[in-house]
């Protein structure tokens, strides 16, 4: 399990003190609910945070340091007290990145459901470019390094591993210290049109190679048509510059 660093913990504390800030503002000073009240809703939205955060570090292949950075309530609703405060993630919404996080009054006078922007942040490490890096260049070990970065920075996710980028053509300019993510890799092509590759078919308890001509370009990972000794045009997944496999 990921452990929650201590400014976690203070973070959580700072976006309990806003939304007890706005039940005590919202209202006059005889309908701000008692002190006990508000323990028990400070209590479950840390548990709830906690748990969710936890569960996203937990997701994640590569350790994850979590990070919580609170915006503000809008400081001119009018709430109520409540007894029963919900948190919730709106639909479309993820504990990542630029985010925000629903508080829904359930059990009060009044119901009512606020919204609180909060930024993740989850550091790990990553490969991060080294020097710059041309449109449709192949990257090559001394392009990248690890460094810990922010994995939730941006949306396209974080290149992990190394397999996923040596040897991958640059999608764009890339410039020092820009965390590799998969927008900015892409397969490079291993062989042309016309070019004689061996098909390997697996079945279940078999395999059988033949031979065959592309019939479209070849990039690693992808589909590829190619033309068996017969005529017949067959589909299958590039592995290399020379093999396509074909899953029966």
């Amino acid at each position: 399990m990921t452990a929650l660093p201590g400014k976690f913990a203070r973070d959580v504390c700072a976006l309990l003190a806003v939304l007890l800030m706005a039940f005590g503002t919202a209202v006059d000073a005889q309908t701000v609910a008692p002190a006990a009240v508000k323990a028990e809703v400070s209590a479950g939205v840390q548990r709830w945070i906690d748990e969710n955060l936890l569960k996203v570090a937990a997701a994640n292949t590569s350790p994850l340091r979590m990070e919580v950075s609170l915006g503000e309530i809008d400081r001119n609703l009018k709430l109520t007290p409540c007894e029963q405060v919900d948190p919730y993630l709106p639909v479309g919404n993820r504990l990542w990145g630029k985010t925000r996080l629903g508080l829904r009054c359930v059990q009060g006078v009044t119901k009512w459901n606020v919204f609180l922007p909060i930024t993740v942040r989850a550091f790990g490490s990553a490969w991060v470019i080294r020097g710059n890096v041309a449109p449709g260049a192949v990257l090559s070990e001394s392009d990248a390094m690890l460094a810990e970065v922010d994995w939730a920075e941006l949306n396209s996710p974080i290149v992990a591993s190394s397999v996923d980028w040596l040897g991958h053509i640059s999608t764009r300019m890339l410039s020092t210290g820009q965390p590799l993510r998969q927008d900015m890799v892409k397969s490079a092509q291993v062989f042309q049109a016309g070019t004689q590759v061996r098909v390997l078919a697996r079945g279940s308890g078999f395999e059988i190679a033949t031979s065959a001509q592309a019939v479209s370009a070849g990039v690693v990972g992808e589909s590829v048509r190619v033309r068996t000794d017969n005529g017949r045009t067959i589909s299958g997944m590039v592995v290399d510059s020379r093999t396509v496999r074909l899953e029966l």
